[in-house]
């Protein structure tokens, strides 16, 4: 059994140990914090756990693979015998820094140390002296529901342990995507947050409200979105594909883009105006019901994806390997 340690049990440290002990891994839980995060940490992974059990995505029951989750009082019994780390402190690089260099000296010497920080350059953090077999593992929050996880290396990360990383993730069930080289944020937060600050300059110039936007992603964008990307969503648009979707649309495309106001100057008050406008939606009290709903629907999602998984690539693989003048792709 494969043994692995969540160093920090907030909502992602939580979120990743559900997806390590689904897959059968036997997983240490560390958090400087003690008892309150501890006993947070449970109820999380129970609720989380329910929820996968109710949409069929177990093959134990919830109280099979908590059992295999357990708490320790110290990081040197969190570490004893792992293969796998992963870091969700805090999203500080001085703090991110001193505990791996902590990690370094206290974990197996062939064990991966992966962060889980969400926009921080690993070289900026991952310093220490075997810092060869560490690289930045970012998820996407609850990494227990979505499958995607980010792999980026620092020029120290040897390509093993980016190779290792990635084999142990499509294992566990992740998708992983690997980044040739560093870059602020990633992927997934470099196109979320360039949309958002778009979307702050539609609304804050008065163009729409917060709403019109959500609307237009869920109601829009997200149903092709859910299966196929923008670069497909664009391929499948036109009668002669992407590259004919661009010589049509090129020119606005270039446009819309000079046009866009990713550095949108946006005002506090703007802010307090959209956060007003969700508040009336999503009172703070209804936080934790709307959540859960929020995972649901995830789940939801997730489920309608596997049904319907991707049988015109499957078919059009299977025809090319039976055609032997036409090679594989």
């Amino acid at each position: 059994m494969t043994r692995v340690a969540c160093v920090g049990t907030g909502l992602v440290g939580s979120a990743w140990s559900v997806v390590f002990a689904k897959a059968g891994c036997e997983v240490a839980m560390f958090d400087a914090a003690g008892g309150a995060a501890e006993d947070r940490s449970r109820e999380l992974i129970g609720q989380t756990l329910r929820l996968l059990a109710d949409t069929g995505e177990l093959d134990r029951t919830p109280e099979a693979i908590q059992a295999s989750i357990r708490y320790v009082g110290t990081l040197e019994e969190a570490l004893d015998g792992v293969s796998h780390v992963q870091e969700s402190a805090k999203e500080d690089p001085g703090v991110k820094r001193q505990l791996f260099e902590t990690l370094g000296r206290l974990a197996p010497r062939d064990a991966v140390l992966a962060s889980s920080t969400s926009a921080i350059k690993g070289s900026e953090f991952l310093t220490f002296e075997t810092a060869d077999r560490a690289l930045v593992a970012h998820p996407v929050n609850p990494p227990s529901l979505i499958p995607l996880v980010e792999l980026c290396g620092t020029p120290r990360t040897a390509p093993e342990t980016i190779e290792r990383t990635h084999a142990f993730m499509t294992a566990l069930g992740m998708a992983p995507v690997v980044l040739r080289k560093e870059i602020d944020g990633f992927l997934l937060n470099r196109l979320q947050y360039t949309l958002v600050a778009e979307a702050l300059h539609l609304v804050g110039e008065g163009y729409c409200s917060a709403a019109d936007i959500d609307r237009v992603m869920t109601q829009g964008l997200a149903l092709r979105w859910a299966t196929i990307g923008p670069f497909e969503v664009a391929h499948l648009n036109s009668p002669h594909g992407f590259r004919g979707f661009v010589d049509h649309l090129g020119g606005m495309m270039r446009k819309m883009g000079a046009d866009a106001r990713t550095d949108y100057d946006w005002p506090d008050s703007l802010a307090s105006d959209i956060h007003a406008e969700l508040l009336s939606v999503v009172p703070e009290a209804r936080f934790s019901e709307r959540q859960a709903w929020r995972d649901a629907n995830i789940a939801a999602t997730r489920a309608m994806q596997r049904a319907a998984g991707d049988r015109f690539a499957e078919s059009t693989l299977s025809k090319r390997r039976g055609n032997d003048d036409e090679p594989a792709v």
